[in-house]
């Protein structure tokens, strides 16, 4: 590494050089030929440069995998959108801007996109040594890598899911993958033939598994490609050049980066300690380090002290959307009655008396104490994810409605109770015992599932319901406890890995791995047509279906998502992320992701001087979201 910084500062002071001797011919960093009214000096060069700092954290959970091809955990996907760039990139409204493609052709069937590469793109070793330069082989060659089943990558369902024959290779059906949909027609020129249109499919192509990787460096590495720094080669805004597990990670900047102007933080620094979350706040007083995750357990403190609460930001909410799940194909032991409670939960009214008597509001304060109301979901589908010129998703007329009514009611929820005794009475075993599964890993959900059971006993009656709470290790937790069904009703999440609504229904439908892993609601006996199909998921496949017209399927979809929320087949709760970080990160300053703001994404991120106060935040918000809407408006034009 030191060689590499030694010849950069080399080529620094040669630029420096040419510059003050050679006229207009060569602009300084971050300007045009233009914008230095001919004062070509090496002061006037110098007043240009980007003044870049350096950022250090600490972390108590090490990465599963580095293995960009490999994994599907946010963790490692939001360290990948570091070091490795994808055909197209977010602006910081999220915006769809070029990245190494600069341009693309869509067909008139939406079948076939075309992407034009950026030239002169290369891929870097850990020690900053140039490889080999970006071209579209490397797409097709990790294609190959992905879509080969030996390397058990758990992304290659997404790539087969959308480009032509990939499923059957994958599969063995074809072993000639020159007839997958992906071709490199020249060194700078990709194309991807698809199944079938894919509205989603440009944003899609910057998810981990559309990622280039150098074929040579694929099959040199074999087995071992991403298992260390040195088995990764590196193309975006910054290098790993150290990885050392439980111990220490260093991203540095891309000298010969493309995009270089772009980058405000020379290097972030990650320090391992498994006291991380709890030792954090303090280091970061101290000046130690410069972010901090605030736990809800000494939020009071930092809330009630006005120095800490204007070192505080809000952090933004993910895509993860977490709902309680109705459990309609239970499979735990007979002692808790899994036949007594598939009678009762294909009751409309008995699911209704849960739906209505859930006070998500006090289960939720045990993990977000302040301004809850922010992380609550009247919906699966999470707030700014996806918008109709203009409009977000939850506000198309068919969800509006349900943002706008309060959930939690309990005269309906008593209602509905005395409606499913009457028509459940001689049929169904009361109390019904509701078995409900937590992480004992999961200090806010262990205290939530004590506050839920509780609470609905409370508003319900015991002699309605009995929540019998069961602890889980929290390895393997949701194989254990989702994913075998041995549960009655259970908090489960899921963040889509593209930006469709179909991304939240796939949980929900038969025809999907994970659909047939959470509480498959299809299975639902008392919401079947006259054929016996679940009406919800015809209703999904329509949806699915209508790749032409995109409004309109959005507007599909949300009448079906309204449909599984009206029947109560699932209670909408709370998106993952948000709550307080205490930082020196500007936080609408860096790029977006697919998915919307992410304070990991560190390009075109910039650090200050000291942190905002809750007044400066609130002011940069407004004038943010106020820009952001008027982005995406245009966007859709």
């Amino acid at each position: 590494m030191k060689k590499r910084m030694i010849a950069a500062a080399f080529a620094a002071v040669l630029a420096v050089s040419l510059t003050a001797c050679s006229g207009n011919e060569t602009a300084p960093s971050g300007a045009s030929s233009g914008e230095n009214n001919g004062e070509n000096t090496v002061e006037a060069v110098q007043k240009e440069e980007i003044e870049r700092k350096d950022y250090t954290v600490v972390y108590s959970a090490e990465l599963a995998h580095i293995n960009y091809l490999v994994s599907s955990l946010s963790t490692c996907t939001r360290f990948t959108e570091n070091y490795v760039d994808a055909l197209v990139d977010f602006d910081k409204y999220g915006r769809t801007i070029p990245s190494l493609a600069t341009d693309w052709e869509i067909s008139g069937d939406g079948m076939v996109y075309t992407f034009h590469l950026r030239e002169g793109v290369n891929w870097y070793t850990c020690d900053g040594e140039r490889y080999a330069p970006v071209i579209a082989q490397d797409f097709v060659d990790a294609a190959k890598w992905l879509l080969t089943k030996e390397n058990a990558s758990t992304t290659a369902n997404i790539f087969y899911s959308v480009v032509k024959n990939g499923k059957q290779y994958f599969n063995g059906e074809i072993t000639d993958f020159g007839e997958v949909g992906i071709k490199a027609l020249d060194d700078y020129t990709l194309e991807y033939t698809l199944e079938q249109p894919t509205p989603y499919f440009l944003k899609m192509t910057a998810y981990t598994c559309f990622l280039p990787a150098n074929g040579a460096f694929l099959e040199e590495c074999g087995e071992s490609f991403g298992t260390s720094a040195e088995t990764l080669l590196y193309n975006g805004a910054y290098i790993l050049t150290t990885f050392e597990p439980e111990n220490r990670r260093v991203l540095e900047m891309n000298e010969e980066y493309w995009d270089k102007d772009n980058i405000f933080i020379s290097s972030i620094t990650y320090n391992y300690n498994k006291e991380a979350k709890t030792l954090a706040p303090e280091l970061f007083l101290r000046g130690e380090i410069s972010e901090a995750d605030i736990p809800a357990e000494i939020l009071d403190e930092w809330m009630n002290s006005e120095e800490k609460k204007n070192s505080m930001i809000v952090k933004p909410a993910s895509t993860t959307s977490n709902f309680l799940g109705f459990n309609f194909e239970p499979l735990y032991e007979e002692e808790y009655g899994p036949d007594n409670w598939k009678k009762a939960v294909n009751n409309e009214d008995f699911r209704k008396s849960i739906y209505y008597g859930f006070d998500r509001t006090a289960a939720i304060l045990t993990s977000y104490p302040y301004e809850p109301e922010k992380q609550l979901l009247n919906t699966i589908t999470t707030k700014n994810f996806v918008n109709v010129d203009g409009v977000d998703y939850t506000e198309l007329d068919a969800l509006k409605e349900l943002g706008e009514t309060a959930q939690f009611d309990k005269e309906k929820a008593l209602e509905h109770k005395e409606k499913a005794l009457a028509a459940l009475n001689g049929t169904v075993e009361f109390p019904v015992t509701v078995v409900m599964p937590y992480s004992t890993g999961n200090l806010g959900l262990t205290n939530r599932v004590q506050v839920e059971k509780q609470q609905l006993e409370n508003l319900l009656g015991s002699d309605y319901i009995q929540i019998e709470l069961v602890p889980y290790p929290p390895t393997n937790y949701n194989k254990e406890a989702r994913s075998s069904g041995k549960f009655s009703l259970m908090e489960m999440g899921w963040g889509p890995d593209y930006t469709d609504p179909a991304g939240y229904a796939e949980t929900m439908t038969h025809d999907t791995s994970i659909g047939t892993k959470y509480s498959r609601p299809y299975l639902a006996e008392d919401l079947k047509d006259a054929d016996g199909n679940s009406i919800y998921e015809t209703m999904v496949e329509a949806a699915r279906n209508e790749t032409a017209d995109v409004n309109k399927r959005y507007e599909m979809f949300a009448e079906a998502e309204r449909y599984l929320i009206d029947h109560a087949l699932v209670i909408p709760f709370y998106a993952s992320g948000g709550g307080y970080r205490a930082t020196v990160l500007d936080p609408f300053s860096g790029r977006c992701t697919q998915f919307g703001r992410n304070l990991d994404k560190y390009k075109g991120a910039k650090v200050l001087d000291k942190p905002m106060t809750n007044e400066e935040y609130a002011a940069a918000e407004a004038v943010y979201m106020e820009e952001r809407a008027e982005a995406l408006k245009e966007e859709t034009k």
